[in-house]
Formats: C-alpha cells, sequence, structure tokens
C-alpha cells in the first residue's frame, strides 16, 4: 500500500500541472461518480492537498475529489495523447488542454463538499498528518504517552491512522529500527529520552522518505551501497524487506515476523528497547 510519501508526492505532481487549470473533461470509471461530471467540468482546480494517505483535488466552487489509493492504487500525470503503460484498471482521468490526471485501480473514490469534509468516516478518524508542517517530534511524544496510545504495542500503533496519518508498513519497520525499540514494547514500558528519540524517528524518516523517493535508509550507508554499485532495491531500506540479510550496522541477521496481519522486520540486536 502506498504510505503517505508516496501519497504526497502524487499530489505534488498533480498539483504542478493542474493547480490553476480548467478541467475541460472527465472520465469516470465508477458510475456512482458520473451525477458529478456536469458540476466539475469547466471548473478550475485551486489545490490538491494530503492528509496521510488520502488525496483531495479541490475544485472552483467548493466541490472535492477525495481519494485513497488502498493497496493498489496509482495517479499517473500525462500529456494529451499519452497514455501511460499500465494493465490497472481506470478510475478517473482528469483533463485539462495539455495534461492527464488518472488514476487507477483504487475505488475508494468521492466527490465531498467542503463544508462537510471532515465529517467523511475516514477523515474525521485520522490523527496529525505526519507530514504536516504543524507536526513536530514534540508533537509526535505528546501522542505517545496519550492514554488512547501508551499502552498498546508499537507493531499495531504504528499502522494506526488515528495516531499519526501517513505511516504504513515499510514506515513502521524502518522507524522503530532506527529508534532502537522492539514492535512489541509500548510507549508506557520506554523512558523519555527512548520515547523522545522514538519520535525523533517517526518525523525524520517520513520526511526523508518523502524528499528522497522512497528511501529510508542512512544517507551514508545508501552512499556506500551506490559506490560498491548496488541497486536500488539493496539500499533503499535499512531493515524493511530484507529477511536474513546482514544488518547494515552490526552484522546480525535481519528477522522477519508476523504482527497485525502485516510484516514486520527487525535487528534484534539494534533494538533492545
Amino acid at each position: 500500500m502506498p504510505e503517505g510519501p508516496e501519497i504526497r508526492r502524487e499530489a505534488d505532481l498533480i498539483a504542478k500541472r493542474l493547480v490553476g487549470k480548467v478541467i475541460q473533461r472527465i472520465f469516470f470509471g465508477l458510475t456512482r461518480l458520473e451525477p458529478y461530471r456536469t458540476s466539475l467540468i469547466g471548473k478550475t482546480i485551486i489545490q490538491v492537498v494530503t492528509h496521510g494517505k488520502a488525496m483531495m483535488i479541490y475544485f472552483e466552487g467548493g466541490k472535492i475529489l477525495y481519494s485513497h489509493n488502498q493497496l493498489y492504487g496509482k495517479w499517473y500525470v500525462s500529456t494529451i495523447g499519452n497514455t501511460p503503460n499500465t494493465n490497472r484498471t481506470l478510475r478517473i482521468c482528469l483533463s485539462t488542454d495539455k495534461h492527464n490526471a488518472l488514476l487507477y485501480s483504487a475505488s475508494e473514490i468521492e466527490v465531498l463538499e467542503q463544508q462537510s469534509l471532515y465529517k467523511h468516516s475516514y477523515l474525521r478518524k485520522l490523527g496529525p498528518d505526519v507530514l504536516s508542517s504543524t507536526t513536530t517530534a514534540a508533537v509526535i511524544s505528546e501522542r505517545l504517552m496519550d492514554r488512547r496510545f501508551s499502552s498498546r504495542r508499537l507493531s499495531g500503533l504504528y499502522l494506526d491512522q488515528a495516531f499519526i496519518a501517513g505511516i504504513g508498513n515499510y514506515l513502521r519497520s524502518e522507524i522503530l529500527y532506527f529508534a532502537g525499540v522492539k514492535p512489541t514494547s509500548r510507549p508506557t514500558d520506554l523512558n523519555k529520552r527512548t520515547v523522545e528519540k522514538l519520535a525523533k524517528y517517526t518525523l525524520s524518516l517520513s520526511v526523508r522518505s518523502y524528499r528522497s523517493g522512497g528511501i529510508t535508509n542512512s544517507p551514508s550507508t545508501v552512499e556506500s551501497l551506490k559506490r560498491r554499485g548496488e541497486k536500488r532495491s539493496r539500499y533503499r531500506f535499512a531493515v524493511f524487506d530484507r529477511a536474513g540479510e546482514e544488518c547494515y550496522r552490526c552484522g546480525e541477521e535481519i528477522q522477519r515476523f508476523e504482527a497485525n496481519g502485516r510484516r514486520v522486520y527487525i535487528c534484534s540486536t539494534c533494538q533492545q528497547s
């Protein structure tokens, strides 16, 4: 499933080509969206924003196209006359005079009114967006020790979008690794310094992934592996998807196990808290 950084990058690409432009044609691959076609054609795109894994495209006149990519959804931007080379099912195509924004495979799509946006059943439950400028390490530390979250295992808490929106499976493993904490630990089990360290990496790795195109490994390790000629799949992550390989820090074998129905990767030597 795409995580917050991936959705934010898709939003940036759409905004670059569509904001300030008039939508001239719309294709809806879901018949339940057809009634909104006439109210959106001819309207200008005002802004494209994200909250966690949700994207909202704001139209002139107050309507908002909400989408969640779920497991396999993906947005593309192309020039008019060029179609992405994909076998995915097209759900939406928004067209200006020069560009298309196309959403494939996702089905969680709605047209909402601005005044009722955060009454939406999914959006109203979201915690702070991990990539928001208002989400600081102090905010995350405070939430970790909030009684709603402090007694829950980190393996489950870090997938709960009500805690912090935008973190998913790969970020969970990477954050816990760099913070040196076990997935089975609870915030209440950790001392103040470790909580602050966990909050710091929750924020910094999410931002790193957004800025780097999905790379969470330390920059020094990435550069070292690149000089050795390693491919992106080898240097992208510190532990995620690396079961059976050596930890880049200590040489211990990376382990994989299941938690909350999703795979988690750890280094038992580096993650002691």
